[in-house]
């Protein structure tokens, strides 16, 4: 799946009944849509059936699928739409309340600069190694983050869709877009450098 014309071919192979061409697409993209499932719904369980039920409905839509938008983007759009079925996830606009911090306070001047840029944590890390326990340990903390702020991070940092893909597929707008992605990285890079600096 690295390109238009192969999600083509692999989607004329589904078409035509090819069982090999499904399960490449899952093992391609289970992984992936279980943890963008496990970011809308409450527990594995429930993430495992949203996934389920999502790739029953891409058998039973593939014919209808026009390829206006890429393979990635459509199956991710049957999921969000079967996770938001399940009525089980907090509402998807929701910004945080009154009483969550987004930011430690003295991070950000009057302007809204920051008062001291953050240090980039992978270059603080001693080896390839560290840095990859601090990888792990940035995936857990997305895991903490509020729903609203957890999701758009999955989609747009995590899986690379575009602005305009999350937008859509989330129904909120540029403005709180830009508010959930601001909020949610803050959390997460506060959070590994107060992992960094108490080494």
């Amino acid at each position: 799946m690295t390109g238009p014309a192969t999600e083509v071919e692999l989607i004329d192979r589904l078409r035509r009944g090819d069982q090999t061409a499904f399960t490449e697409l899952v093992t391609a993209y289970q992984p992936r849509m279980l943890r963008l499932a496990r970011g809308f719904v409450p527990n594995q369980a429930v993430a495992e059936e949203v996934v389920q039920d999502t790739w029953l409905a891409v058998l039973r839509g593939l014919e209808r699928f026009e390829g206006r938008s890429s393979l990635t983007t459509w199956l991710f759009a049957i999921l969000v739409n079967r996770a938001k079925s399940t009525g089980v996830r907090e509402s998807r606009d929701r910004l945080l309340s009154a009483d969550e911090v987004a930011d430690p306070p003295g991070r950000f001047d009057a302007t809204g600069a920051w008062s001291s840029p953050p240090e980039p944590w992978s270059e603080r890390a001693e080896d390839r190694l560290d840095a990859e326990r601090l990888a792990v340990r940035a995936r857990k903390h997305l895991d903490t983050l509020p729903t609203a702020q957890r999701q758009v991070l999955l989609l747009h940092d995590v899986e690379g869709l575009s602005r305009e893909e999350v937008r859509s597929l989330l129904d909120i707008t540029e403005g709180n877009l830009r508010v959930l992605l601001h909020r949610g990285r803050s959390r997460v890079r506060a959070a590994l450098e107060s992992e960094v600096t108490a080494r």
